[in-house]
């Protein structure tokens, strides 16, 4: 792990991820999310099903968490700022992902401020790569509140 001391502007870090269909069935379910497009019934639909936008930007988000650089530190997921050259837009999905496809993902520190003596804030961009090399999504100025500090381990 590393302390927010140590983070820079322009550090990046790099995960991979799948989202099953029972993954994207239990956050549906968890979500409430009515749509006809996961309602169809059958087994050509039990597999690669479109994976709603939310639970992608949530299994990401999932994914920063775990990274070694920031596992174990006290992060909080603040707010979203949006990217001024976007109109303070956040998100662009540009390719749909299906369920079981490889999701290569890019986090990259877009910004990097002190909220006060104890919290700092980062602002986390987003890049998701499908396998074919197809950019799936960007998500800009995802904003974590962070201890400067990290909790002792015992």
């Amino acid at each position: 792990m590393k302390k927010f001391s140590e983070l820079k502007v322009g550090d990046e870090f790099f995960a991979e991820c799948r989202i099953s269909s029972d993954d994207l069935d239990k956050y549906l379910s968890f979500s409430g999310i009515k749509n006809i497009i996961y309602e169809k019934e059958g087994p050509s639909h039990q597999h690669d099903k479109m994976v709603s936008g939310r639970a992608i930007l949530a299994r990401i988000e999932g994914e920063f968490t775990r990274l070694e650089e920031m596992y174990g530190n006290l992060l909080i997921f603040y707010g979203i700022d949006g990217d001024p050259d976007w109109n303070n837009r956040q998100t662009r999905f540009l390719k749909p992902v299906n369920t079981d496809e490889k999701l290569r993902i890019k986090f990259k520190i877009s910004d990097k401020r002190d909220l006060n003596d104890e919290f700092g804030l980062l602002s986390i961009d987003f890049e998701g790569t499908k396998e074919n090399d197809e950019l799936a999504l960007l998500s800009k100025r995802n904003l974590y509140q962070i201890r400067k500090e990290p909790p002792a381990r015992k």
